[in-house]
């Protein structure tokens, strides 16, 4: 099957330039499905023989379709080396793109009238860990009840990232602490929940009533890295307070800081979500004041951009069930 190639194009002026005429010629181009299939899966796997035992070709079949695809397009696609496939920049820029051009020609290709009830069809997320794995399972497991057909793509990434997907149209929406400010997106606010100190339960703080920002100078503490959302919220919070405590560990996900701290080598400032949603065997959570420091979870989406029932109907869910059932942000749950 061929797909005429007519969506999401670049401006004019950006198009791609056929390799055989002096003009644009986009629309006229006649993209093979099974090409962007080869594509899109050699991309993925980064290897020509494992991409073609994965889509039942032969390599040579494989090599054949992904250079029919390049000189349809006018560009290189890939870069081969005796030991590795990687992208090119335009094959970074267009990977995407073709994921969505199959996901949606899939969709389509469904009965109309089960698309029409939400019977079917394909819901694309993007969702900062700590919302993946606390929140979301039990909203899928919900939707799912009730739409046991419907499939789910779920990107779990930093806020920037999540953020970026949700711009690049590469999904849906997406749930992260990013986007309020940026007019390109709306931000649903879904929930503020304060960051609290974890530490283990034989640790000098874990009685304490409450620990300031000011008092961790005195203990090794585990912060996230520099491009973290989280990092971000933090910082500006405590620089406005002229707090700055001093970081002995640095890690880039939360879920590590907080290995860290149950090994007993520091101490960590986690929003609630990431913590343990019921008493921990040996960690204990703590109000951290001096200031007060919160991050909002809230959904961005592009707005006016098309969404397919069942994107739009596990949304209104999403919505509805995280306002009606927040987390429990009591800071003193998990204390000893």
């Amino acid at each position: 099957m061929a797909l005429r190639l007519a969506k999401d194009l670049p401006p004019t002026e950006d198009c791609v330039k056929c390799i055989y005429r002096n003009y644009n010629c986009v629309l006229c181009m006649n993209i093979d499905l099974e090409d962007l299939r080869a594509f899109v899966a050699t991309a993925e796997m980064q290897s020509f023989r494992a991409a073609a035992d994965s889509i039942h070709l032969s390599q040579p079949a494989l090599t054949r379709r992904i250079q029919k695809l390049e000189m349809t397009l006018g560009v290189s696609l890939l870069e081969r080396t005796t030991r590795r496939v990687s992208l090119t920049a335009v094959g970074r820029d267009f990977l995407p793109r073709a994921r969505r051009l199959l996901d949606d020609l899939e969709t389509s290709l469904l009965s109309v009238r089960e698309i029409a009830e939400r019977r079917s069809g394909l819901v694309s997320i993007a969702c900062v860990p700590t919302a993946a794995y606390y929140f979301l399972p039990d909203v899928i497991s919900a939707f799912t009840a009730d739409f046991p057909a419907i499939r789910f793509r779920i990107v779990d990434a930093g806020a920037n990232e999540v953020l970026q997907s949700v711009l690049n149209r590469e999904v849906d929406f997406g749930i992260t602490l990013l986007g309020a400010d940026d007019p390109d997106v709306t931000f649903d606010p879904l929930i503020e929940e304060p960051f609290l100190l974890a530490c283990r339960r034989d640790h000098p703080l874990a009685s304490r009533a409450s620990v300031s920002w000011a008092e961790l100078a005195d203990h090794r503490f585990i912060t996230v890295g520099r491009t973290s959302g989280n990092r971000l919220i933090m910082d500006l919070a405590l620089s406005r307070a002229n707090v700055r405590p001093r970081s002995f560990f640095e890690v880039q996900h939360l879920s590590t800081s907080l290995g860290l701290v149950e090994a007993g080598l520091g101490v960590a400032a986690l929003p609630r979500m990431a913590l343990p949603a019921g008493p921990h065997p040996s960690i204990v959570t703590i109000p951290l004041i001096d200031p007060r420091v919160t991050r909002t979870v809230g959904v961005v989406r592009v707005p006016g951009s098309r969404r397919a029932p069942a994107a739009e109907q596990f949304y209104q869910m999403l919505l509805s069930r995280w306002r009606e059932s927040p987390i429990d942000a009591d800071p003193f749950s998990g204390r000893p």
